[in-house]
């Protein structure tokens, strides 16, 4: 991949010939052992122009991949389909990129805590291999460029520490060379140029650096009209006074001053452009993050039923006020693939190693590596997001302390947290934030020509974005289908139009995802309930359902209704505490469709 590419696998090359076939199969193996969703893989085969056929045709890839890999003589299912997308699973070493990734954040590590040498060898093993142009012989879409240019200016920066790693062994002789063609073939780069003024200086040739510093200075005011940086310029005036701090560069040399060795962590995931409908959940999560300094640092919980968009409002809100928060933005999800909690000493473990600090610094205990991260929050301005919540207990050992420090959270149930300063319940979009959507997703001509049978298909999804979005999916790879064939066989019980729905593309596996959390009695009753709930059912329904006494099903249904499943009718006397408890007809879908054998097996989502 990091050059021409190429797939063994159990000893046999299967890289496919035909280019788009070569192209499904890299942006899977970019992104091995995480799902890939089916809008992205389109996305990138077609970009803004994909056939009436999209759909068909990849379906037919992955069915060739799959010949493939059967052809290299494995029987187990190493592509598979996942709610929404693909998976393509190889071991961890299989894909030259993550080798890559690791050696460089290994040696980045081992430069930070001085281990020179050893740094300087790993990031060497990252630089071999690297094979030339990434990818040069498969078509890149938007997806695979974008990963192209990301590993690309990780090369640089692995390059530069390595550098830095050898200007500390003394290796400046050697370098001279290659630091001469890196800055002839990167003129505005300011760190190879203060590396070339560095390993000049050192070889005693100081007029030679001042000549580096003032070539630099001209390529970066011609091609961008800039100065050189306030790092640059004082590495100017310490050659020109012959400073003694050039002689004893710290352990992370030159990289450290650019800031190169260890920069801040941004480890949010991708933003979307905006979130149609939460223009007031968003100011208000933005107004509360960047409030002013306080004693209690804020910790805002987004809450609300499967499928309604958490995670997507929490993410934007968090790039919207990323700037606030210059010192890093940290993120973890909270709640594994198979359903169980992740054990938040794990999570602070990869929070303080993206601070720089080493493995072998890291205690094992959870409150040591809480105080560590509590100690190293306590001056900075930072940002916590944390996905899939699943207990109190989870949360408190992962905030941060300093006054200038904020935490964003989602959870599939409603939970008290002592440490929560605030909560954003989110809702079902209304019709008008859900049309604006579909315009968003299909066009406005294509919509308001058929509003119609848009409207009709905002109720059909009961205002869930998730599903608002799979519908559009489906609409926007059949650009031959009307809207109103979609509302029409989705009213007519057409299985594989709901299936796709609220299974492949839609709320299917958000929902499986809540259900693995519920108390076993509740999880297991969720189906028949479910199933039973074409109205709003009482405690005493339910114990029929079940088989059960009243007392142990209105504790069933409390629990449903606390992760988001069920909800509450309000008694029609005042006088009158006997509730009554109804299941949304997507929520309904998904349990008679999908759950009943998932909840016995507990697959992971």
């Amino acid at each position: 991949m990091l050059g021409s590419f190429q797939v063994v696998h159990r000893g046999v090359i299967i890289t496919p010939s035909a280019p788009k076939l070569r192209q499904v199969l890299a942006l899977l193996s970019v992104s091995a052992n995480k799902v890939i969703g089916i809008d992205q893989i389109i996305d990138e085969l077609w970009a803004e122009r994909p056939p009436v056929s999209a759909m068909t045709t990849l379906q037919t890839y992955v069915y060739q991949l799959r010949k493939v890999f059967r052809t290299s003589g494995d029987d187990s299912p190493v592509l598979t389909t996942r709610p929404g997308g693909y998976l393509l699973r190889l071991a961890a070493n299989s894909v030259d990129a993550h080798v890559f990734e690791q050696l460089a954040e290994r040696g980045r590590l081992e430069l930070g805590a001085g281990n020179v040498e050893s740094a300087a060898e790993t990031l060497r093993a990252a630089l071999r291999g690297y094979r030339g142009q990434m990818l040069r012989d498969v078509p890149v879409g938007r997806l695979l460029h974008s990963e192209t240019v990301r590993l690309e200016e990780l090369r640089k920066s692995v390059l530069e520490l390595r550098i830095a790693a050898d200007l500390q062994l003394g290796r400046h002789h050697e370098l001279i060379g290659e630091l001469t063609n890196l800055v002839a073939l990167h003129p505005t780069h300011e760190g190879f140029q203060a590396n070339l003024m560095q390993a000049l200086y050192t070889a005693g040739r100081r007029s030679e650096s001042l000549q580096v510093y003032q070539r630099a200075r001209d390529a970066l005011a011609r091609e961008l009209g800039l100065e050189p940086s306030a790092v640059l310029q004082q590495l100017q005036r310490d050659v020109l006074s012959a400073a003694p701090s050039l002689d004893t560069r710290p352990a992370a040399g030159l990289a450290a001053r650019t800031g190169k060795a260890v920069e801040p962590p941004a480890q949010l995931p991708a933003n979307v452009p905006s979130v149609i409908g939460r223009d007031a959940d968003e100011a208000d999560l933005r107004e509360a993050l960047t409030a002013a300094p306080s004693a209690t640092p804020p910790v805002m919980l987004v809450s609300g039923p499967p499928g309604i968009g958490k995670t997507t409002l929490c993410v934007h809100s968090a790039h919207g006020v990323r700037a606030s928060f210059p010192d890093g933005q940290f993120y973890a999800r909270l709640q594994s693939t198979s359903g169980a909690p992740v054990d938040p000493s794990d999570v602070l473990a990869d929070f303080l190693r993206a601070t720089g600090m080493p493995r072998d610094g890291l205690a094992g205990d959870l409150d040591e590596r809480g105080r560590l991260f509590r100690s190293w929050t306590a001056h900075r301005r930072v940002l916590v997001v944390l996905d899939d919540v699943v207990d109190a207990g989870q949360l408190a050992p992962l905030l941060p302390t300093g006054s200038r420090c904020a935490t964003l959270a989602t959870t599939r149930c409603r939970m008290f947290a002592p440490s929560a300063t605030g909560l954003v319940d989110l809702r079902p979009l209304g019709e008008a934030d859900a049309l604006a959507l579909l315009v968003a997703e299909l066009g406005n001509d294509r919509v308001v020509r058929e509003i119609a049978d848009a409207q009709n298909l905002v109720q059909l999804c009961g205002g869930s974005p998730q599903v608002l979005h799979a519908a559009a999916t489906m609409l926007r790879v059949r650009l031959h289908w009307p809207i109103r064939r979609l509302v029409r066989r989705l009213a007519n019980d057409d299985a594989s139009a709901r299936e796709r729905l609220v299974g492949e593309l839609g709320i299917g596996g958000s929902v499986h995802a809540t259900c693995l959390l519920l108390p076993p009695a509740a999880r297991a009753a969720f189906p028949a309930l479910a199933g039973a709930a074409a109205e709003p059912l009482s405690s005493a329904q339910a114990a029929t359902v079940l088989g059960v006494d009243e007392q142990a099903a209105e504790s069933i249904l409390e629990s449903l209704v606390e992760f988001q499943l069920a909800d509450v009718a309000p008694p029609g006397d005042v006088e009158d505490d006997r509730f009554r408890y109804g299941f949304s007809p997507l929520v309904r879908l998904v349990a008679a469709g999908r759950l009943e054998p998932a909840l016995v097996c507990l697959d992971g989502v």
